[in-house]
């Protein structure tokens, strides 16, 4: 077996010797895109070739005949923001652990908060994972994301102290020594709870979580829990803390850095967090997985405002 490949965590300094500028920013992420010859975009043929002016776009398909960039179908399409700047900001985003708001990012690359704003989404867009189900052992658990009542103004409070009330439920399933996953659900009884296990994790396998009502009577699967309620946290492999590790680190980043996430949004939010945990400290290969996570998918200003 040939020796596994070393997580390569980069500086600021280390990331712009190896992006000096737009060309080499272009280039790597045409090798990423394009490891065996450029093909068109648009109809998929490999007959392409360079505009030697650059416009109205680097690359012409002979085929179809029409110009393409190496961010044609991608979340990075229309961007008048350089590529150099692109991988800056996913960089910036992927390197810290608790995210970095719009308007931090946005002083860091020179550019508006509403600007920041719109493309910190889009790569958070490119976090998204493509399906695939969990297993052989997960935990679960569930986390309500949202401001304390005493906090929101009179107009706003849901007229209760503490509790779940006016709170976005999001579930978390992650696999032991793999995939880390999360997204908001809008029901917490046991058709919500377990239907999103059914949809995420393999048949068989081995579930863990705590004693949440909502996670009793689960079919077609290995199903054990620890009761919080009675001080009980850990019972041999039977454990919630891999999965509570990332809800501490995500409320960090919400009390933090954040320190308001929309109902509307809270997905990608939620998608960046476990993304980032999921490709490890490794600095290049975070940014190969925006890089593969960009490619067919698009996300407007209109979608995320309207």
């Amino acid at each position: 077996m040939g020796t596994p490949a070393k997580a390569e965590t980069i500086s600021v300094f280390g990331f712009f010797k190896r992006f000096p500028d737009e060309a080499a920013a272009v280039a790597y992420v045409e090798g990423k895109r394009w490891p065996e010859g450029t093909w068109c975009p648009h109809c998929g043929a490999f007959e392409c070739s360079r505009v030697k002016s650059g416009k109205p776009m680097p690359w012409r398909c002979r085929s179809c005949r029409k110009h393409f960039s190496v961010r044609t179908g991608t979340v990075f399409a229309e961007s008048p923001l350089p590529v150099q700047t692109w991988l800056l900001a996913a960089y910036l985003m992927t390197s810290a652990r608790k995210g970095i708001s719009s308007v931090q990012l946005a002083k860091e690359l020179g550019v508006t908060q509403k600007t920041g704003w719109f493309l910190e989404h889009r790569i958070r867009e490119a976090f998204k994972r493509r399906g695939g189900l969990l297993g052989p052992e997960v935990e679960i658990d569930e986390a309500y994301i949202g401001g304390k009542e005493h906090n929101k103004h009179a107009r706003k409070r849901q007229g209760v102290k503490g509790g779940t009330r006016g709170k976005q439920p999001v579930i978390g399933i992650r696999q032991r020594g793999g995939e880390m996953r999360a997204f908001p659900i809008d029901d917490t009884s046991r058709v919500g709870l377990q239907s999103a296990i059914v949809e995420n994790v393999r048949r068989g396998s081995r579930v863990y979580t705590d004693g949440h009502r909502g996670y009793l009577g689960m079919r077609n699967f290995h199903h054990e829990a620890v009761s919080h309620a009675t001080g009980e946290y850990v019972r041999d492999r039977v454990h919630t803390n891999s999965v509570e590790s990332f809800w501490a680190l995500f409320k960090r980043g919400y009390v933090g850095t954040f320190h308001y996430m929309s109902h509307k949004h809270l997905d990608r939010y939620v998608t960046e967090f476990s993304g980032r945990m999921n490709a490890g400290h490794d600095s290049m290969h975070l940014l190969d997985t925006v890089i593969a996570g960009a490619i067919g998918r698009r996300l407007t200003y209109r979608e995320l405002t309207e």
